[in-house]
């Protein structure tokens, strides 16, 4: 009788085994017939069932190592991520191509699951069509309106540079991470357009939202990010690190609807104090097929906040450490303005076309500083043709921002700190074509102007005002950290003013 059990038992166990080596097969011949590339699709690595390259590929410098494997598959490749196609585009003639000409075909954003859990399509910077339209074309109009790019908001942020320049000065001299300062100053210029007002350096709710949104920004670029926008079912019932991205985010949704509540309380339908109260009066006032509700000016106020500020920060820290490793660079940005303009007043933006050393030495920051070195990804909206190869719609675009600011065609020493980049014989400024870490086309930068007006203003101020070296027997690093933008690793710096 015994053996008769083991007999059944084996059989049973050998079916199990049968069904499960059939399972196994089945779903990588599936998952090879749906996700194989299709006909004119463009080459690329080579792609495991299931995780594609997820597993093979360097996600802490996935930057560099697109780069590199356009220099074997071609300036349009693709690479699988997941359940995902993504296409790259290398060298500038291609994000030309892609961005400008074909512009229109390469408008929308793609659907990241993680992303779309928090706006829920909603805002300015993850949406698409008429609804993307509107709110983008309403956030522009009211943010000029309020002084957005132009001369009138010079005071605002020249008096946020003296609120920072005190808080430099209260170290005396001795060494402090500038993170969160500059963060601080940074984004009140932008707090005063969208919340009306500034908040203390002191204020520890403000600080705390600072920190938890460069957390969310580490989050949003990490792995577990893209295990997530792969497997969006699976991942939001595991617990990790996209787990405490996602409370983050509904922490800061809370904090802009609180600010919304105490506009409405305060709320003068005559008197338009900032972006909210211009958004409250324009919800009284919309159609009914209006996408301008309270749900989605929560999410473009905070979409605004962003673009408005975590860009310009992290330029500004790469500012801060690239003048204490070159001195020289730095001294003689300092001459250029001592004899533009002095020390009896702060820069203004007229003085930008007389310090052309200044200007290039701002723009090589950026250049080297990389700061989105693979943009914000875009997505077809329509078949289009990018490179010779056929893309259909739905495709998510990653233009590779690095491939062109490092282009040894485009720049004279890509990977050497060089303002001559951005100089002519003459010694005049001069800005290449390929200069492009706000993007290019219809998506470009939201907060371009904003963006270009604060580091002038704030670089030359602070050059003006103070020296900034590295505290003793400390080297400056250049390491960088990889997130949603491309910062420093945390370093800190001694401040002293040139004044004394």
């Amino acid at each position: 009788m015994d053996s008769v059990f083991s007999l059944i038992g084996s059989c049973i166990g050998w079916d199990f085994k049968s069904l499960l080596l059939f399972t196994v097969v089945f779903i990588i011949a599936a998952d090879f017939v749906k996700f194989r590339r299709p006909a004119g699709f463009p080459p690329g690595p080579w792609a495991l069932p299931i995780v594609g390259s997820m597993f093979s590929l360097d996600h802490t410098r996935i930057h560099m190592v697109f780069t590199k494997l356009a220099g074997k598959y071609g300036n349009v490749f693709s690479v699988r991520m997941g359940n995902k196609w993504l296409v790259v585009l290398n060298r500038f003639e291609a994000l030309k191509e892609a961005l400008i000409t074909k512009g229109d075909s390469v408008a929308h954003r793609p659907d990241l699951p993680m992303v779309q859990d928090i706006s829920a399509g909603r805002g300015v910077l993850f949406n698409n069509g008429p609804k993307w339209r509107e709110q983008r074309r309403f956030a522009l109009s009211t943010l000029r309106y309020f002084g957005f790019g132009k001369k009138s908001l010079e005071p605002v942020i020249l008096d946020e540079f003296r609120h920072c320049a005190e808080e430099f000065r209260s170290f005396k001299g001795k060494p402090f991470n500038p993170h969160f300062a500059i963060n601080n100053a940074v984004s009140n210029v932008i707090s005063f357009l969208v919340f009306g007002r500034r908040f203390e350096y002191s204020d520890g709710k403000f600080q705390e939202l600072l920190g938890m949104s460069n957390d969310a920004f580490q989050i949003q670029a990490s792995f577990w990010a893209l295990l997530y926008n792969s497997f969006p079912v699976l991942m939001r019932h595991l617990p990790g690190p996209h787990q405490t991205g996602r409370q983050i985010w509904r922490k800061v949704h809370d904090f802009v609807h609180e600010e919304v509540n105490e506009h409405k309380q305060t709320w003068d339908p005559s008197e338009q104090r900032d972006f909210i109260d211009c958004y409250l009066k324009e919800i009284q006032k919309a159609k009914a097929d209006s996408t301008l509700d309270e749900e989605n000016l929560i999410i473009c106020v905070w979409d605004l906040f962003l673009a408005g500020s975590e860009t310009t920060t992290t330029t500004m820290r790469w500012a801060f450490l690239y003048m204490t490793k070159y001195p020289e660079i730095q001294e003689k940005v300092q001459a250029e303005i001592d004899r533009v303009i002095g020390q009896s007043r702060l820069p203004s933006m007229e003085d930008r076309v007389n310090l052309p050393y200044t200007d290039a030495v701002i723009h090589e920051i950026q250049r080297i500083g990389n700061i989105l070195p693979l943009s914000v990804p875009r997505s077809t909206n329509r078949d289009v043709q990018l490179g010779g190869y056929t893309i259909p719609q739905g495709v998510t675009i990653i233009p590779n921002l690095t491939s062109v600011l490092f282009n040894e065609d485009e720049w004279e020493t890509p990977f050497t700190f060089n303002p001559g980049h951005f100089l002519n014989k003459e010694g005049k400024f001069v800005k290449p074509e390929a200069f492009i870490p706000f993007s290019v086309g219809t998506r470009q930068c939201l907060g371009e102007n904003l963006a270009r007006m604060e580091l002038f203003l704030l670089f030359t101020s602070f050059m003006q005002n103070f020296t900034f070296s590295m505290p003793a027997g400390v080297k400056p690093s250049v390491d960088y950290l990889f997130g949603v933008s491309l910062g420093p690793k945390a370093y800190e710096i001694c401040v002293t003013t040139r004044q004394e």
